[in-house]
């Protein structure tokens, strides 16, 4: 098993730029690959990106591509996601969560989350 918990969440204006951080428990951390997920109020959880055990692979929502940036430091248990030129429709609370599986967009091969953090962009 594995425990996440994100961080890193809060209130930006339009334009600005912000980086979640998502640190997982245990020592095998490099086998899961690792995802984040977001929902808006009314809205269900939509994929943001992923990332593969090793970070070879990611990928992007069309929504985000290009302005977000997922990486992950096998080293420090940790994954992250770098947010630029934020729009208010990016407030949600983002989840990051993990899986065992090849890396995928689909959130129900998750089976670890995290309890999610809030990001507000104000416009």
């Amino acid at each position: 098993q594995v425990q996440l918990v994100e961080s890193g969440g809060g209130l930006v204006q339009a334009g600005g730029s912000l980086r979640l951080s998502c640190a997982a428990s245990g020592r095998t951390f490099s086998r899961y690959a690792m995802g984040w997920f977001r929902q808006a109020p009314g809205k269900e959880r939509e994929f943001v990106a992923a990332i593969a055990q090793n970070g070879a692979s990611t990928f992007y929502a069309d929504s985000v591509k290009g302005r977000f940036t997922i990486s992950r430091d096998n080293a420090k248990n940790t994954v992250y996601l770098q947010m630029n030129s934020l729009k208010p429709e990016d407030t949600a609370v983002y989840y990051c969560a993990a899986t065992v599986d090849v890396v995928t967009t689909r959130p129900h091969t998750y089976a670890y989350w995290g309890q999610g953090t809030q990001l507000t962009v104000s416009s």
